[in-house]
């Protein structure tokens, strides 16, 4: 075996849902960057799974093929000396002019396949259709793609037309370049289950290998799903896969923490959401690592147990977690050490893959409907790539340079906060009972220093750190005194903090009128010289500004660039902390952000609203400042994610909607069942307000909305409050 190699890959589906065709390299915005394999080859990777797809190469007809867009990207990878693993469809059933079901659509893949190969016939490395039986499952069983079937032998007859399909491309391919090499991808998890739903696990557990043992010539009448399979009158179809098959070179495994599923016949210990069947018997499906203990083997487990069956070499071609940076990090850094450690052990992994580079769009709704971006290594919700901490992990995993503090801890998947539902026992071999790894949580690791220990913000950071197993410090004054220079010298000295938060601070905005050097010196002063002590020790920090610093006469949303002009003594002190930490050396992230609400602070605005307007009394609310709410919990997560990142200048965080106060009020009542009718839109200056406020102070960024949208935010807000309300009522019977 040679040396275990990084692989990456961007997010390339083109699916169909009815009419409508959706392009992930557009959504990513990688259709118009080509610099984008320049940032993709510093992460040093050394082969890309990239888009040579039927549906955008010819999406008319099958002899009109524009090579144009494919050209330019494939000169640029020689350049770069990074190998390509082509995939001619990802997710997709071809071109308008053909489907999965298609009697044509093998025969006219390998058309593709064979232009493909003779216009680069250097590549090497192909994977004609992407997970098959996942496509085949998503698009003729469940009907959530086109052809939308819904019917078994539609399902089987899709994957066979595929299995086909990458037969055929891999001849055509071979004929132009007889060293080609097909590295077969496919979702693998397993199935775990009660008893009295074994059959179906079982079922499930045969089901989860057939591309590879289609490809491999091993579904004959020996095959336990031969039997089920022909009865389709598909007999004639295996027979001829199983007499010229076309095994992979590399069995591809993309596994996901949602791969390995647990079956439970007893539904009622599951929210309704989870119910199913297979139209005979009912059973509850999730994530095993949500239920079982110990957990699922994952990672290692399915690709030692593809390697036992095969006897092929094997590659994590997929590895990612839709998740915080460091839980992201974790992730990745785990399939490597897994896949290292399996090397050891024998078995020939031959890469592991960063997947979704670019990040993807719409997963969450399964690309059926318009969903919400997720961060790959590079988050492209401005429009530029940003490189975050997963590309820094990148690179230190293939020079074998130490990785981020963050990565020594526990990822939520060895953690209990991993079971959502009533544990059921896994019974585990013994010798994986012995040999179980000691928790990464007991090591010792530098802390994140958290400054405001009895601020709302300091709070909820810390709060958001032990969910998500950052090692932290929140210190208060006596800690350390942000007035005091050898105080904040010497707690930075004895912690080492790998990154400083500054949630501390003067917040209360009308009493600065009144004591302007006070705050001053809280807001201002204090900031820089903690921001000055941190960088001296190449220590990054991150500082927490206002939308006071504008004065609202532009009357649309402010963006980063947009010059301060602060109207209140509060608004001047965070604008001048803006300004002298931006002429320090080192890296300074200064976060602009407003109007916080949570359920977890009782002296936010939304907390006095829902106990006001609970009470039965009217509750009054400016209807004359607009500003951008903030859901702090949101807050707390986009914020640690870009000091893991070591984001630096200037960031807009909020939940991306500008409104009244007044009709923010409104929104809340409306969500949470209580009376709107209460509410009395009223001028600020009714409001015994002392400072001035600007009357526009929207906050918009051009950097990237990390916070989801406020209508998700209120819907949380709203959520974690009828919790706590039940809690109550049920501890009063």
């Amino acid at each position: 075996m040679g040396d275990l190699e990084l692989w990456g890959g961007i997010e390339c589906t083109v699916n169909r849902v009815g009419n409508r065709f959706t392009d992930q390299v557009r959504l990513s915005g990688h259709e118009h960057r080509l610099a984008d394999l320049d940032r993709i080859a510093e992460t040093g990777i050394k082969r890309l799974r990239y888009p040579a797809l039927w549906e955008r190469v010819a999406p008319s007809r099958p002899d009109d093929r524009d090579w144009s867009w494919l050209d330019e990207r494939m000169n640029r990878l020689r350049m770069l000396k990074i190998a390509p693993i082509l995939g001619l469809v990802h997710h997709g059933s071809g071109p308008r002019y053909t489907s999965l079901i298609d009697d044509g659509f093998a025969a006219g893949l390998a058309t593709h396949a064979l232009a493909t190969a003779e216009r680069y016939p250097w590549v090497r490395d192909w994977t004609p259709v992407n997970e098959p039986l996942t496509t085949a499952r998503f698009s003729a069983l469940y009907g959530h793609w086109y052809p939308h079937g819904h019917e078994e032998r539609q399902f089987w007859l899709a994957l066979l037309n595929q299995i086909d399909a990458v037969r055929l491309a891999m001849r055509a391919v071979r004929s132009i370049n007889p060293q080609a090499r097909l590295i077969q991808t496919d979702d693998l998890g397993r199935t775990y289950a009660t008893a009295a739903v074994r059959q179906q696990a079982a079922f499930d557990n045969a089901r989860r290998w057939m591309s590879w043992d289609l490809l491999c010539g091993k579904v004959t009448p020996r095959h336990p799903l031969w039997k089920r399979v022909a009865g389709f009158g598909l007999a004639d179809r295996l027979r001829s896969i199983a007499e010229d098959p076309c095994p992979p070179d590399v069995i591809g495994v993309n596994h996901y923490l949602t791969s390995d599923r647990f079956l439970d016949h007893r539904i009622q210990r599951y929210a309704e959401a989870l119910h199913g069947g297979n139209g005979h018997q009912p059973y509850a499906d999730t994530e095993a690592v949500r239920v079982l203990e110990p957990p699922p083997p994952g990672l290692a487990g399915v690709l030692r147990e593809a390697w036992q069956r095969y006897g092929i070499p094997v590659a994590v071609t997929e590895a990612h977690n839709g998740c915080t940076r460091e839980e992201q990090m974790r992730w990745m850094l785990c399939a490597w050490e897994e896949a290292s450690r399996l090397r050891k052990d024998g078995v020939p992994v031959e890469a592991v893959t960063s997947w979704a580079l670019l990040g993807s769009v719409g997963w969450n709704t399964l690309l059926t409907a318009p969903g919400s971006y997720e961060p790959g290594a590079f988050d492209v919700s401005a429009g530029e790539p940003r490189p975050t901490a997963l590309v820094e992990l990148l690179k230190s995993v293939a020079s074998g340079s130490a990785a981020h503090p963050v990565t020594r801890l526990d990822g939520w998947w060895r953690r209990p906060i991993r079971l959502h539902h009533p544990p059921v026992p896994r019974p585990a071999p013994m010798r994986e009972q012995l040999s179980a790894p000691v928790p990464q949580g007991s090591r010792s690791v530098p802390p994140l220093l958290i400054a405001g220990r009895t601020g709302t913000l300091g709070r909820a950071l810390a709060r958001a750190c032990e969910f998500r197993n950052i090692a932290y410090v929140l210190a208060g004054r006596t800690e350390m005194n942000l007035d005091d220079e050898a105080s904040i010298a010497g707690t930075l000295d004895r912690l080492r903090p790998w990154a400083v938060i500054n949630a501390a601070g003067w917040v209360r905005v009308d009493e600065a009128e009144h004591e302007p050097q006070a705050c001053l010196r809280a807001n201002a002063d204090g900031a820089v010289l903690l921001a000055r002590l941190a960088a001296e020790r190449d220590v990054p920090t991150a500082s927490i500004s206002s939308d006071l610093v504008f004065d609202g006469k532009a009357k649309r949303t402010y963006v980063e660039r947009a010059p301060p002009s602060p109207l209140s003594v509060y608004g001047r002190s965070k604008a001048a902390m803006e300004a002298e930490i931006a002429r320090l050396s080192g890296t300074h992230l200064v976060v602009r952000t407003a109007a916080f609400f949570s359920p977890h602070d009782p002296y936010n605005f939304a907390m006095h609203v829902v106990r006001t307007l609970s009470q039965g009394d009217r509750f009054a609310a400016a209807n004359d400042a607009v500003v951008s709410p903030t859901f702090v919990p949101d807050l707390c997560s986009a914020l640690l994610d870009l000091v893991i990142d070591g984001a630096d200048g200037i960031w807009h965080l909020s939940n991306g909607e500008a409104l009244s106060w007044a009709e923010f009020a409104r929104r809340l009542a409306g969500r949470l069942d209580l009376d709107a009718a209460l509410i009395d839109a009223r001028p600020g200056s009714e409001l015994g307000w002392i400072a001035p406020r600007p009357s526009f102070a929207g906050l918009a960024s051009e950097r990237g909305a990390l916070l989801p949208p406020l209508d998700q935010a209120i819907g949380e807000f709203a959520a974690a409050i009828q919790r706590e309300q039940t809690l109550s009522a049920l501890a009063c019977r």
